[in-house]
């Protein structure tokens, strides 16, 4: 824990460390081979299809639709023809690899702008044949980048709760040890301990007696109320020791130079820690100033004297410390925000400012599904119940859900339905016996409201099936974070009261405690206010904690997958399979709005962008193997002697950006498209007669920006994964 908030002058490195980023991105595309790059190329009797990078239109659950430039080479003629052709298929995608399959294609329309020729018909019928029996492999950060001009949810979650949690300030090193509601222990058996239950730290009380220990497999604390104070202690009981699990990755030989005070609550709360007072750093010719000495990202605008906090993805203002603190939409934050420069050290906030590039490509990446092929023969499910079976109806829908279990189970119509790991099954029985659902009563899921806390499995789609195989797909919904009014928040911001009878203790998903922050390469991560070696041994520590619907980040009650999932038992039997490792051999780093791990970016595990939760060791064998592809069909190959920078405008012409200009294709050559702006003294008769088909100019940029923006999120990935294997 030595040097847990170090800042090396003031964040400096970490503006280096943003620099090398930005210089990784740029320079990723040429200095790292990727094998799912464009234009692709398919080879047929007639000759050579190059295509040239998709531009999407619509996505629709996994099916896509869209349009793309295409160049036809023929044996013998020196010039290719260039066409257009709009298409629908569908998307298979993963995210641990960045990577999507284009397939099941079905071309609409095909154009050729470029050609007068007598054979088009004869080509159309080419390329439509060749396509069909085709699919192509692209990188997933560019088919989100490329949505940018697609038809798009707009439309904000209407039942969002962003009321601010308790906001506790500290000016030196803190965790917040977090009770939800008042302290639940429960006897450890053979043992004169007891287990806090409704914690996800490792705290255990003396039976009999007001004795309370709380550990983070390093450091003991000791108090004789629950609440505390806490005062560290250097002898703890040994059998208690002795009980903990070990960690391989916990550096014990380091030396505690600062040990975290603790602080208790029972109520939702964030705790915002700074390495002393807070030291303001002036940002755009002094109209932002910024706290550089904390995790937390927290600014001023001096023009109107207000203090902002961004907390799970929400901006929180006031003019005070003390409060009280209100919720600001992305959408109204003060202009001087969107002015934040990308390479400074608060960089990464734009990320949660609407209208920045940033915030519209993180806004984006939430529509693409993660997709799996889901083998019946080998998909499993076993649901357990704290006694009977016990449902409890969702206001407002025809929609009950199990309470008192770990397991997310629906009773819809008479018949149950069960989501685990982002695959729904279905049952005549409660109890199963549990079979993958082919499809599911979309409607009455769709009915869910935010407050409950199943809303997450509306985000859980069935596509299709065979009698073998059932297409399935996932949205990050599922893992709690939701595009709102133009950026990603975290969580519903509603409280969901744990299940607890006297059994097991089945927590919620929460909103508020975990400290969580976005990263704009790795999605959302827990931050704990440095807490996470507490986590670390806490939710793997016997007890009677039973583990339930998964937050984001791999940081609380043992990760995220949506529901069932391992037991940790009442009898003092240690299971660390699930247990939570933050950052590895080293806590996370985070500045403001950048959140950059300092080892490397080996804490892959924590972030949730790239993460498949239907690749996970104990979900692979459920996953069905790549078909064997049928005779004559065709994967893309990557052609490296043409740029990427053919286009398909909406109107079917083709058109390419080259040296700073669009220029258009016709007549088998390309002619610069003129920047020229309608005479004002027209009438405006005349002006529309006169743009009328013309070149939109405007929707061509932003789809050239999504591609630049493409490559760039492409790159610094290849790199990232460099860096973590060492290279």
């Amino acid at each position: 824990m030595q040097n847990m908030i170090k800042r090396n002058t003031r964040g400096h490195w970490l503006k280096f460390v943003y620099l090398k980023f930005i210089t990784f991105m740029l320079i990723g595309a040429s200095s790292y081979s990727f094998a799912i790059d464009w234009p692709q190329e398919l080879s047929g009797e007639l000759g050579t299809i190059i295509v040239y990078q998709p531009q999407p239109e619509k996505l629709n659950g996994n099916i896509l639709t869209g349009r793309a430039a295409m160049s036809l080479e023929l044996p013998g003629k020196p010039e290719p023809i260039f066409g257009v052709f709009w298409f629908s298929s569908t998307i298979s995608t993963d995210r641990s690899n960045d990577s999507a399959v284009i397939s099941g294609i079905s071309v609409t329309k095909v154009g050729w702008p470029d050609s007068k020729d007598a054979q088009e018909e004869k080509f159309t019928k080419f390329v439509e044949a060749e396509l069909v029996s085709s699919s192509f492999t692209t990188s997933l950060s560019k088919l989100t980048a490329s949505l940018t001009t697609a038809e798009k949810v707009s439309n904000s979650l209407a039942e969002i709760k962003n009321d601010p949690p308790n906001i506790l300030f500290k000016e030196q090193l803190a965790v917040l040890l977090s009770f939800d509601g008042e302290a639940i222990f429960k006897d450890i058996e053979k043992s004169t301990y007891q287990r806090a239950l409704n914690t996800p730290f490792a705290v255990v009380k003396v039976k009999n007696k007001e004795v309370y220990y709380l550990t983070s497999g390093s450091l003991w604390y000791q108090s004789t109320k629950v609440l505390g104070p806490w005062h560290i202690t250097h002898t703890p009981p040994a059998d208690l020791v002795a009980m903990m699990p070990k960690d391989d990755n916990e550096e014990d030989s380091t030396p505690v130079t600062k040990v975290p005070e603790v602080v208790t609550v029972t109520k939702p709360t964030e705790l915002v820690v700074s390495d002393g007072k807070p030291q303001w750093t002036s940002l755009l010719g002094g109209k932002l100033l910024y706290v550089n000495n904390t995790e937390t990202p927290w600014l001023r605008e001096l023009s109107s004297g207000d203090m902002y906090l961004l907390l799970s993805g929400r901006w929180f203002k006031s003019k005070a410390i003390k409060g009280p603190w209100a919720f600001v939409r992305p959408d109204k934050l003060p202009k001087s925000f969107k002015d934040i420069p990308p390479d400074s050290d608060i960089g990464g906030l734009r990320t949660s400012v609407a209208g920045t590039d940033e915030a519209e490509q993180a806004v984006l990446d939430a529509q693409i599904p993660q997709t799996a092929t889901i083998k019946r023969s080998e998909a499993k499910l076993t649901v357990e119940y704290d006694g009977k079976p016990k449902f409890v109806a969702i206001k407002g829908t025809d929609v009950e859900y199990a309470v008192n279990t770990n397991a997310q189970v629906l009773k819809i119509n008479g018949k149950y339905y069960a989501v685990d790991n982002g695959v729904w099954f279905v049952s005549e029985q409660a109890q199963g016996s549990w079979q993958v659902a082919d499809n599911i009563p979309e409607s009455e899921i769709a009915q869910i409201p935010a407050s409950s806390p199943v809303y997450n499995t509306t985000y859980v789609k069935v596509y299709s099936s065979t009698p073998e195989v059932v297409y399935v797909g996932y949205t990050p919904g599922y893992l709690w974070s939701y595009p709102y009014y133009g950026v990603p928040i975290y969580g519903t911001g509603w409280y969901y009261p744990p299940y607890y009878a006297g059994g097991w203790y089945y927590p919620r998903p929460p909103t508020w405690g975990l400290h969580v922050g976005y990263n704009p390469w790795t999605g959302w991560n827990v931050g704990v206010s440095w807490g996470g070696p507490f986590f670390r041994v806490g939710v793997s520590w016997g007890g009677g904690y039973h583990n339930h619907y998964r937050p984001c980040c791999g940081g609380f009650y043992g990760g995220y997958r949506g529901g069932h999932n391992t037991n940790i038992n009442v009898n003092g039997n240690i299971n660390i399979g699930n247990s939570v490792s933050i950052g590895n051999k080293n806590h996370i780093q985070r500045n403001i709005g950048n959140h950059v791990s300092n080892n490397k970016f080996t804490n892959s595990r924590v972030g949730t962008r790239h993460n498949n939760l239907y690749n996970r060791v104990e979900n692979k064998q459920r996953n069905a193997t790549k078909l064997k592809a049928k005779k004559n069909y065709q994967q893309g190959r990557v052609t490296t002697k043409r740029a990427n920078n053919v286009f398909a405008d909406k109107r079917g012409n083709v058109v390419r950006h080259e040296n700073g200009q669009w220029q258009n294709r016709s007549n088998k050559s390309w002619s610069t498209i003129e920047n020229k702006r309608p005479n004002t003294q027209i009438n405006n008769q005349n002006i529309r007669k006169r743009n009328n088909g013309s070149f939109d100019r405007g929707s061509m940029n932003r789809d050239l920006r999504g591609r630049q923006m493409g490559n760039m999120q492409r790159g610094g990935q290849g790199r990232m994964q460099q860096m973590r294997r060492g290279r």
